[in-house]
């Protein structure tokens, strides 16, 4: 089963046309970072990361400084450091904030 979700991930990243790519919240795409452990953890934790990142890797998050560092919090109410975050998505809240 672990190579069926490893070649699904493959499939997907091959086959889905760039518009819709590299859209994702994180620097680490989510195809690539589910696959990165499903491989090097095996199934369980593969799904494990598919699930946290399709439940917070979505559109309604907002920004915050907690701890006087800039986070990220989810619609899920995770928080994520900026540093784990796509720069695109800090690039897109600044242009907004500024128009």
């Amino acid at each position: 089963m672990k190579y069926f979700l490893l070649l699904f991930i493959k499939f997907y990243q091959t086959f889905t046309p760039k518009k819709f790519r590299g859209k994702c919240l994180f620097k680490e795409s989510c195809s690539h970072f589910v696959y990165r452990i499903t491989e090097k953890e095996g199934l369980k934790s593969g799904l494990e990361a598919l699930l946290y990142r399709f439940h917070n890797c979505r559109s309604g998050y907002h920004f915050s400084v907690e701890n006087g560092m800039e986070v990220l919090r989810t619609v899920e109410n995770e928080v994520i450091e900026k540093k784990l975050i796509n720069d695109r998505i800090f690039l897109e809240q600044n242009q907004y904030l500024h128009e």
